[in-house]
């Protein structure tokens, strides 16, 4: 079977600055007047992929909310390259002074170690988590014309006739394709993966009807649902979300426990000062309480939570022991 689910992180109070910041300062052997001083030129925010897909969309909308927090200018910069690895590494090798920021999500954060070689990088070692800022659904959709009325029947279809059903996915070794390995794995059910070269040619074929379905993100499968040309037939958390409440969980159909989600959050060079990590946390946690910001999220189906640098750190170390399990049970390695 696929590996079990992990509870969702709790919420909590933020941290305040008072006596047990004042303490820290101390502790860390550094005048408080020059950490009070942080940040005192512009933040760098890296973000290991192409323009436009969801963790390029959490470092935009935070990014001019956080600027204006720390009376600073906050630099977006796109590092694309091989599965996050290239921007990825990079922040691991920056100076650890909370001027370099990385915005890590699944998979160079907690599958990629499984799956290639050297990359460069170590997730547990050489970065200090800060805050997740949200966690999206993978939505199972199908081309409007299918068949298939509703995930039991796809499910059917695919033991009825093995490899006859066929899934899209953004790459090899992508949490896509793993999610649906695993329903795979989870149902004994055999198809055949048809992996592309992004999330944009896997839709255009899906549109199409020249592959089955699709573990798409939520945001950009929705438009496709609202507009008639693709039907949702599942989503990949354990429970329904609000922005599709009609469609039912993966775990609800055919198999009890599943859970994937598309993440993402904050991080930075192992070694940053502890209170500037916890000034970073507060700062966003700020601008995730804000309802114009939740709203914008939540619309897209991610769920935004408040966190403390420990509990995001628990959360990346049980996502990553979730994919070493399935990595381990599917025999699935990346390309190259």
């Amino acid at each position: 079977m696929f590996p079990s689910s992990f509870p969702m992180l709790p919420a909590r109070r933020r941290i305040l600055a008072g006596a047990g910041a004042a303490a820290l300062l101390a502790a860390l052997g550094r005048p408080a007047a020059a950490q009070d001083a942080y940040p005192s030129r512009a933040l760098t925010v890296i973000v290991p992929y192409a323009p436009g897909g969801q963790g390029d969309v959490f470092a935009r909308l935070l990014g001019e909310r956080l600027g204006a927090a720390f009376k600073q200018t906050v630099v977006v910069e796109n590092r694309p390259g091989a599965s996050g690895t290239v921007g990825t590494r990079q922040v691991a090798r920056a100076e650890a002074d909370g001027y370099h920021l990385l915005l890590g999500q699944t998979g160079e954060m907690a599958v990629n170690p499984f799956v290639m070689r050297d990359l460069g990088y170590d997730p547990q070692h050489d970065f200090t988590a800060v805050a997740l800022v949200g966690d999206s659904p993978l939505v199972l959709v199908v081309p409007a014309a299918s068949p298939h009325a509703d995930l039991v029947a796809l499910v059917e279809a695919a033991r009825a006739k093995p490899d006859s059903i066929t899934y899209a996915s953004s790459g090899t070794a992508t949490p896509g394709h793993l999610a649906a390995a695993a329903l795979a794995l989870a149902t004994q059910a055999r198809m055949v993966h048809v992996p592309y070269k992004g999330a944009g040619q896997a839709m255009t074929d899906l549109l199409g009807g020249h592959v089955d379905f699709f573990f798409s993100s939520a945001s950009a499968a929705m438009p496709h649902v609202s507009a008639g040309k693709l039907k949702a037939l599942a989503v990949s958390t354990p429970q329904r979300v609000a922005a599709l409440p009609k469609v039912p969980a993966v775990a609800e159909q055919v198999a009890p426990g599943f859970q994937f989600s598309l993440w993402g959050g904050y991080f930075v060079p192992a070694g940053t000062p502890a209170a500037i990590v916890q000034r970073l946390n507060q700062e966003i946690n700020a601008v995730l309480a804000d309802p114009g910001i939740r709203a914008r999220f939540e619309a897209d189906g991610t769920v935004v939570r408040q966190n403390t640098p420990d509990e995001f750190a628990a959360f990346v170390r049980s996502e990553a022991d979730k994919y070493r399990r399935l990595v381990q049970a599917t025999g699935v390695r990346a390309e190259g």
